[in-house]
Formats: C-alpha cells, sequence, structure tokens
C-alpha cells in the first residue's frame, strides 16, 4: 500500500512539473496548422490553465500551499494575460528570463538578509546543515541566471516574429518562434540534470541513521 501511494504521489509530483509544459509544447504546435502566427496565444492560454491546475493539484497532494509555484505561477498568469491581451508575444518572450530573474535575486536577496528561502521551500524534503543549504541556495541562484540569460539570447534572436533587428546580440543568430516555443523540453533536461548534479552534495550531508551508524 506504501508502495502505491509513494507511486501515486511521483506521478502527481510529475504532473505538476512538467505537466503545464507539456500542455504548451502540445498546444503550441496543433495551434500553428490552424492558427498560424496565434498560435503562441494559443499555447500560452493553455499553458496558464495548466498551470492553475497544477497549483491545485499541488496543495491537494502536498497539503500545504506551495510559496515557489505560487509565486512563479503568478508571473505566468500576468505576462501570459498581458500578451494575450495586448497581443504581443514580447510579454510571452520576456517570461521566463522574468521568472528565472525573480527566483535567483529572491535567493540572493533572502541570503543577505539571513534568511536562506531555498531552505524555507525545501526543507520539508531534506535535511542538510547550513552550509549546505547556502551551497544549494547560491548554486541554484546561478543556474537560474543562466536560464535567464539563454532565454535572452534565444528569444532576441526570433526571426519570424515581431522582435526587432536591434534587439538582436549577435549577428548571423536566426532563430524561428517554434524553436523558441519547443526549447522549453531541452530547458527541462538541463534543469534536470543540474538538479541531479546536486545529489551528491545533499547525500552527503543527511543525518546518518541508526543502522547505517551501527554498520
Amino acid at each position: 500500500m506504501a508502495q502505491t501511494q509513494n507511486t501515486s504521489e511521483q506521478g502527481s509530483r510529475l504532473l505538476i512539473d512538467a505537466g503545464p509544459i507539456g500542455v504548451w509544447i502540445v498546444v503550441y504546435n496543433l495551434a500553428r496548422f490552424v492558427a498560424g502566427d496565434s498560435a503562441i496565444y494559443w499555447g500560452t492560454g493553455a499553458y496558464m490553465v495548466a498551470a492553475t491546475a497544477a497549483v491545485i493539484l499541488s496543495i491537494r497532494v502536498e497539503k500545504r500551499v506551495p510559496p515557489m509555484l505560487i509565486f512563479t505561477t503568478a508571473l505566468v498568469l500576468g505576462f501570459g494575460a498581458m500578451g494575450i491581451w495586448l497581443q504581443d508575444p514580447i510579454f510571452i518572450y520576456i517570461k521566463p528570463t522574468i521568472i528565472n530573474i525573480f527566483l535567483s535575486y529572491m535567493i540572493l536577496i533572502g541570503l543577505f538578509f539571513g534568511q536562506n528561502v531555498w531552505k524555507i521551500f525545501f526543507q520539508h524534503i531534506f535535511e542538510l546543515p547550513e552550509r549546505a543549504w547556502t551551497i544549494l541556495a547560491i548554486r541554484w541562484a546561478v543556474w537560474f541566471q543562466f536560464l535567464a540569460g539563454l532565454n535572452e539570447v534565444m528569444w532576441r534572436h526570433i526571426t519570424d516574429s515581431v522582435v526587432p533587428e536591434s534587439a538582436r546580440w549577435f549577428a548571423g543568430l536566426e532563430l524561428s518562434e517554434a524553436f523558441w516555443a519547443n526549447a522549453k523540453l531541452g530547458v527541462i533536461a538541463l534543469t534536470l540534470a543540474f538538479g541531479a548534479a546536486q545529489l551528491p552534495l545533499i547525500f552527503r550531508h543527511q543525518p546518518k541513521t541508526e543502522g547505517s551508524a551501527e554498520a
């Protein structure tokens, strides 16, 4: 029974984390065939609905209000709504940048004032000493900065949309909106790999159980 419950929780966690992105990818690519340049608004609307559903599911599964998910979903809804309302995809393109910059500086400013928000968010999952929490928080803050920069490079070089040439950073780099949209799968893969790279730090500082101490 416990194994079945654990499997169910893992499935729910996967839906919460990856479900909205999956919805975005499917709806955007299907809408390209029927809605043309408006596909990004269809994809964004579907993503907003899926992200809201993910928050509700997370609250039901974890029996708590997940603050980071709430913050990021609020930004998703805000920038998505502006993009759709104004019919300006730039708001949608810059949304990942804003979210990642927000997360990075939330961590760094929190550390500056003596509050490790990464520990606050995840201490119910891991038990780590303060130094390990600080290292982990700084690593993720830097990672979010990298993702923000990566998104800036990608959206600024979209050539089949409304992005002006003056926004480009690198001459000769040309990307399509579809590439930017589908690159979210690659970003997820990179983030999972980065998260996996933090496991040695986490496992190394996990408190030893009585059984392992006796061994």
